[in-house]
């Protein structure tokens, strides 16, 4: 074993470092990288090495299946902090890697905290293969990684542990009298387990730190219970990043719960981001966008009800505001849908950038002025009011160009049937005055 593995029997140490794998035959999870046959399971049995980015929620190995890498491919692992080093500390390390008369793995925890000029000094290092690239991140690779980069390492999804995968580790922890816990001869009631295993959330540091905390409360010989677990995971926080991956999952959860009718589930996930720590004023503001972009004109009075609760959250606070914050989340997600609004506004913007800037039609245009009134602005200019029912039947306000174009579409639900009626009538008044100017 090299040194990488020999002080983890330190009983200083904390619990999950003394029981990080030392082979590959103890790594647990991940099944869909090192199980038999898996490329990447397959590169590091044979020795072969490559830079990579391990991308995944912490607790899941990362930086064991780094250390593994190197050990089995007898290469140096030196290690950075993206939240402590510099592009100098960078170029340290490959001065240092240059002097060595063996391959260096430079593993780079928090890789997605350097910035773009900080990730481009590793460029011309992992392209000579001066260094071996492995950075660990949990927020997603295509957004915090720049291309070039990305281009010269794989990417690896590592994925949370599952309950069958914690328990095994729960019980080798237990059971293990040199790394472990084994020597106080402890062992856990189902219930407690349960709870244990429920606050990991598939979180393998976790599960061992809490154990840890526990064990060393523990009487020898002794069984824990769920008394004894309870009081040690109340605080902890959830498994939630205010701008990261799982930010941005769990919003994307609760406006798809909206859009798709289901009350209970987008409660559900609007609970999830307030427990895990997230602005309620955040959740307000994008309620109020789900107001105008799934229900619209549909029911207008959405948009009214998501202001409300806004405001409400903004003047009162908490509790009071999240209660109106939910109450909006509810009406949105019962209410009748449509994106024809949302839809028509993206095309009229595309249109925009795609056509010509055409002028604006002579009777449509502003005459403040003796001048612009004879050159003829606004004179053609048909006063709707004026008309027989306050519509001007033929009149055109779009440039002759786009004369006939939609961008609205109302659907059949809610508010939207009488507003598709009305344009269907209006167009039978369109038609109708354009036959009359061609009989004249």
């Amino acid at each position: 074993m090299s040194d990488l593995f020999a002080d983890q029997s330190l009983p200083w140490q904390p619990l999950a470092a003394r029981m990080r794998p030392r082979i590959l035959d103890e790594y647990v999870g991940q099944a869909h990288l090192l199980g038999p046959g898996e490329p990447l399971g397959e590169a590091i049995r044979q020795g072969q090495l490559h830079s990579m980015v391990l991308w995944g929620p912490p607790g899941v190995g990362k930086t064991t299946l780094a250390k593994l890498v190197a050990e089995y491919t007898k290469a140096h692992f030196q290690t950075l902090s993206a939240v402590l080093a510099g592009v100098k500390d960078i170029r340290e390390a490959v001065q240092q890697a240059k002097m060595r008369q063996q391959p260096t793995i430079l593993f780079v925890d928090e890789v997605h905290r350097f910035n773009k000029a900080q990730q481009d000094a590793f460029l011309p290092y992992v392209e000579d293969g001066t260094i071996v690239f492995v950075g660990a991140t949990t927020e997603n690779p295509a957004f915090e990684l720049n291309n070039a980069l990305l281009s010269r390492a794989r990417v690896y999804t590592l994925k949370p542990l599952e309950d069958a995968q914690l328990e095994q580790l729960l019980m080798q922890a237990l059971t293990d009298r040199e790394r472990g816990i084994g020597k106080k001869q402890l062992s856990i009631c189902p219930e407690a387990q349960a709870l244990l295993l429920m606050a990991a959330n598939g979180d393998a540091r976790r599960l061992l730190n809490v154990l840890e905390v526990v064990a060393d409360l523990a009487e020898d010989n002794s069984t824990i219970t769920a008394e004894q677990i309870k009081p040690v995971i109340a605080d902890l926080p959830k498994r939630f990043d205010k701008g990261g991956d799982v930010f941005y999952d769990q919003i994307s959860a609760l406006h798809k719960a909206v859009r798709g009718s289901s009350p209970d589930a987008a409660l559900y996930w609007y609970a999830r981001m307030l427990d895990g720590g997230c602005d309620p004023l955040y959740i307000a503001r994008r309620v109020v966008r789900m107001a105008s972009e799934d229900i619209g004109n549909a029911d207008p009075r959405a948009l009214s009800v998501c202001l409300s609760a806004w405001d409400v959250q903004e003047r009162l606070g908490s509790p009071e505001g999240e209660l109106a914050v939910a109450q909006a989340i509810t009406y949105c997600a019962c209410a009748p849908k449509s994106n024809a609004a949302y839809v028509a506004y993206k095309k009229a913007c595309a249109a925009v950038k795609e056509l010509p800037d055409y002028e604006v039609p002579i009777h449509l245009r502003n005459a403040p002025t003796k001048l612009q009134k004879s050159l003829g602005h606004g004179a053609e200019y048909r006063y709707a009011h004026d008309e027989p029912n306050a519509y001007a039947a033929g009149e055109q306000y779009f440039p002759p160009e786009m004369v006939g174009t939609q961008f609205y579409q109302p659907v059949d639900r809610g508010l939207e049937q009488k507003i598709k009626q009305k344009l269907m009538q209006l167009a039978e008044w369109d038609q109708l005055s354009e036959q009359q100017r061609y009989s004249d």
